[in-house]
């Protein structure tokens, strides 16, 4: 398991805070339901800036490779992380809700104790799509051979044989 590691949000940010590190796959409870198998690391960085508008920012990065879990065939899905994104850092719940309007700005409440293992979880959680699957004709349930027959052996006595002479018999 790894170390933990919470920040003030918004000290993190007034300091031009840097923070990077990576967690094991296995750590992240919330994901494992959209994974074939937890094997991996997710790399992150974090920064704290005060833009041009002298607003608080905190840009995150987050790369890695996961195997998710197909749900047209239920196979492996490797699906590649390359994530990006700056998250406005507001002070009070009157300043998320008027941010909430615009579109263009994803917000985020500051807190004194904001654990980075769960804020990487969610803007993964945000990035993967409702249904992850292969793209059309890559499943292995669109292979020909999947649908192919199997020769069924002579040397096999038909199970309904025994019907048959049970039918001969009460007669």
């Amino acid at each position: 398991m790894s170390v933990r590691f919470v920040i003030d949000l918004l000290d993190f940010v007034r300091k031009a805070g840097r923070h990077h590190g990576k967690i094991p796959l296995s750590d992240l409870a919330r994901i494992q339901d959209f994974l074939y198998e937890n094997k991996g690391e997710v790399f992150y960085w974090i920064n704290g800036i005060i833009d041009q508008e002298d607003k608080h920012c905190l840009h995150i990065q987050l790369e890695g490779e996961l195997c998710l879990c197909c749900q047209r065939c239920l196979g492996s899905l490797p699906h590649t992380l390359d994530i990006k994104t700056s998250l406005l850092v507001v002070e009070n719940e009157s300043e998320l809700i008027q941010t909430d309007t615009d579109d263009s700005v994803d917000a985020i409440l500051a807190t004194v104790d904001m654990d980075v293992l769960k804020l990487v979880e969610d803007e993964i959680i945000l990035s993967l799509s409702i249904s992850s699957r292969h793209n059309e004709g890559e499943c292995e349930i669109h292979k020909p051979e999947y649908y192919q027959p199997t020769e069924i052996s002579s040397s096999k006595k038909n199970p309904f044989a025994v019907l048959k002479t049970l039918k001969k018999t009460q007669h």
